[in-house]
């Protein structure tokens, strides 16, 4: 069985985001990149389905620039056994992405389509939806436990009442939470093994993908600055205060 694994470059998580001053977007010259957070999860999980004997090989696909082939090496180091870098220089949105996976699972066939739930440059949260419905597969997002026997994969997902199990046939569609699990640490002797493995690269001419129409982004602006707060001396003077406010 493989597993297909999306990554994706986005700005690290601890850089403090940047506005362009123009409004074009947020600023990432010179700004360090990673793999999504979420995407590093989906990792782990194929790898440790790998490491139990439910798959026979795990394959990392990102798409983007040629600097995307960084995130691809991590996925490497972690364990992946291959890496298919989809090239391009072109903003890629949900449903472009989820034509190009689709494209790669025809080609691939997978049984798992591992995808972190949403990306933390633009927490669209569609992908996985957006490629299940154009391979007619079946879907578990925001997964917390993934259980695979057979045919079938056990996926525990949290919703607004608890937990919610769902049993879905293979191949299928599966997005990860959080709470999945903790990505392993890379070392620097699996960082020096995956510079030796493969990296096929390909283009959406070559999968015969067209871009899907475009949403235009109008403008990009920062959070208005919150105001400063005050420090009080007793409950009384924070009761009055708050009275003044008219929020008591």
């Amino acid at each position: 069985m493989k597993i297909l694994v999306g990554v994706k470059r986005v700005v690290d998580y601890n850089v403090r985001i940047q506005v362009n001053p123009d409004g074009s977007g947020v600023a990432t010259n010179g700004v360090k990149m990673s793999m999504n957070p979420f995407d590093e999860i989906a990792v782990e999980e194929a790898l440790r389905l790998k490491e139990a004997g439910k798959a026979e090989e795990v394959i990392a696909v990102t798409i983007g620039p040629k600097a995307s082939q960084e995130q691809l090496r991590t996925a490497l180091a972690m364990g992946a056994d291959r890496a298919i870098h989809v090239e391009t220089d072109e903003e890629i949105q949900p449903l472009t992405g989820a034509r190009i996976l689709k494209a790669l699972t025809d080609k691939e066939s997978p049984k798992i389509v591992m995808l972190g739930k949403q990306a933390i440059d633009d927490d669209n949260n569609q992908t996985a939806q957006m490629l299940a419905a154009l391979s007619n597969w079946p879907q578990a997002t925001f997964a917390s436990k993934v259980e695979v026997e057979g045919d079938v994969a056990n996926v525990t997902r949290e919703v607004d009442a608890g937990l919610e199990t769902l049993a879905v046939d293979l191949p299928a569609v599966i997005s990860a939470d959080l709470r999945l699990n903790e990505p392993r640490y890379v070392k620097l002797p699996d960082i020096m093994k995956a510079k030796r493995k493969p990296i096929e690269t390909v283009t959406l001419a070559d999968l015969a993908v067209e871009q899907a129409a475009a949403v235009k982004v109008l403008k990009t602006s920062a959070p208005a600055q919150r105001e400063a707060g005050i420090k009080v001396e007793s409950v009384d003077e924070l009761v009055a205060a708050l009275k003044e406010k008219g929020l008591i």
